[in-house]
């Protein structure tokens, strides 16, 4: 009797951790602490930055998650999120998340960007072929990426060996 009323009482809890709404969550969450990352292991041009801005267009939501994970972690410089509606000169952002809903204007932002040393991650496969730096892949085993290094050095951008080594692929 109490096995029984402990399975009733774990079974709603699992299916909602099992739920999709979970699971795109966690997907987002991954997807920050992915990005997250690769602003750390990549080196931008000289000065030293006093100040990091996360530029997001097109997804909201992961906007959001990369936020929380901000708050999260400490450090010593200046870190914030921008969300981005269009394509735009935004000249303090030196991280640029294109999400999903922007995927047609990607040629538009990189004519904007012009060679500004901005890292510009793309969230599909097709983004990563247009010509963004970065392009995150969901496979069946996961979460994937992969690197354009020709179109980071071009930006002035050094990409870790770390990151370059784990890359489903570079080119």
């Amino acid at each position: 009797m109490r096995a029984r009323r402990l399975a009733c009482l774990l079974l709603p809890m699992l299916a909602a951790l099992a739920s999709p709404a979970r699971a795109g969550q966690d997907q987002l969450q991954l997807k920050a602490a992915f990005i997250y990352r690769f602003a750390q292991l990549t080196q931008w041009p000289p000065p030293p930055q006093r100040e990091f801005t996360y530029c997001v267009a097109g997804d909201a939501p992961l906007q959001d998650a990369l936020r929380a994970l901000m708050l999260a972690t400490p450090g010593g410089v200046v870190v914030r999120t921008l969300q981005l509606n269009e394509p735009q000169r935004v000249p303090q952002c030196q991280l640029l998340v294109l999400g999903a809903g922007v995927r047609g204007d990607l040629r538009r932002w990189q004519e904007l960007l012009a060679d500004d040393p901005v890292l510009v991650v793309g969230d599909s496969a097709e983004s990563f072929r247009n010509g963004a730096i970065i392009g995150l892949v969901i496979e069946p085993n996961g979460l994937a990426f992969r690197i354009n290094q020709t179109e980071a050095r071009r930006r002035g951008l050094a990409l870790s060996y770390q990151m370059l080594k784990l890359a489903r692929e570079v080119k």
